[in-house]
């Protein structure tokens, strides 16, 4: 990652830049609540994605600046968002916006912030990137309904569960590539190259938030274990787990995830459960071999440095503990 981060290192910062002026508004509370979460520590990975498939692309310009600063935007109000609909109160290891200012204030913030992302994207004046990321935000929100019909749902199977993480999560990342291809004035083949590249990264990058939530240590993680199943989220390493274990376990675990509050004996028996069939081994092993997918993907384009950053940001995310 210090490699990426070196290479990238005045566009990242110009991009931050970026999110400051985005965030000028005649509401003070706006710029208040979109600076704590943009702040809060996130990995910048989609912006990255689209700065590096720009300059693997040979874009000379500037809009991937701004474009980078949309999508990061686009995913702060997903999360914004998403903080309401889970009633979380943590994020990234600290208060959530929602437990700060409340419920209305986030959902209201999230609705700013995806309304600017359009208003930057149409004075970008590019069509073609328009509708990719409109598109992709369309996905999203469908991503998230689909997801809200799967709660505590034992019979969610692993097919309908990447369905839900490409709308929900990958899209963007695939969107996000694809619109360094366009500004790059890629062949279809190397635009085509690129977006598999961003979905097949961000579904891996999926997997492993799915694992660590079993494992990860809250400090580093910013959520307590097992979050995922105290929401109802039924995510790969359970539908690993359920697919093998006994009936009587299978039983047990539908009637747990189905109680309005989860008991800690409860959650410590599906986490050993997981455990115990290798939930945790069999998604980080899904997550490794899409990373060699995504990574593969690059083959249509010539060794350089920004290629091999691409590589090595997709090792990142199946190297990382939160």
């Amino acid at each position: 990652m210090d490699f990426v981060l070196k290479l990238l290192n005045d566009e990242v910062r110009r991009v931050e830049e970026q999110f400051r002026e985005d965030l000028a508004s005649r509401v003070p509370l706006i710029r208040k609540v979109g600076e704590y979460v943009l702040a809060s520590g996130g990995k910048r990975v989609r912006p990255m994605i689209l700065l590096l498939s720009a300059r693997l692309a040979g874009y000379q310009g500037d809009a991937h600046i701004g474009l980078a600063s949309v999508v990061e935007f686009i995913h702060t109000a997903t999360l914004l968002h998403d903080d309401v609909v889970d009633s979380a109160v943590l994020r990234r290891g600290q208060d959530s916006a929602n437990a700060v200012w409340g419920n209305e204030a986030s959902v209201l913030v999230g609705d700013f912030l995806f309304a600017k992302s359009f208003s930057i994207m149409v004075r970008a004046g590019n069509l073609d990137i328009l509708k990719t990321l409109s598109d992709a935000t369309t996905q999203m929100a469908e991503g998230e309904v689909l997801q809200l019909i799967s709660t505590s749902d034992v019979e969610l199977d692993e097919e309908r569960y990447i369905e839900v993480v490409q709308n929900k999560t990958a899209v963007l990342l695939s969107a996000a590539s694809r619109c360094g291809a366009i500004l790059g004035d890629c062949s279809s083949t190397e635009e085509e190259a690129l977006a598999a590249y961003g979905m097949d990264l961000g579904i891996a990058f999926q997997f492993m938030d799915d694992a660590l939530d079993y494992v990860a240590d809250q400090s580093k993680f910013g959520k307590e274990c097992g979050h995922d199943l105290l929401e109802g989220k039924v995510t790969l390493p359970l539908i690993h787990t359920l697919v093998h274990c006994t009936a009587e376990e299978r039983k047990r675990v539908a009637a747990i995830i189905e109680q309005e509050v989860l008991p800690n004996e409860d959650l410590q028996y599906v986490i050993s459960l997981i455990h115990s069939y290798d939930g945790i081994g069999y998604t980080r092993d899904r997550a490794k071999a899409l990373v060699e997918s995504a990574k593969s993907q690059l083959a249509v384009f010539a060794e350089c440095p920004a290629k091999e950053a691409m590589n090595r940001l997709a090792d990142y995310v199946v190297s990382r503990n939160h």
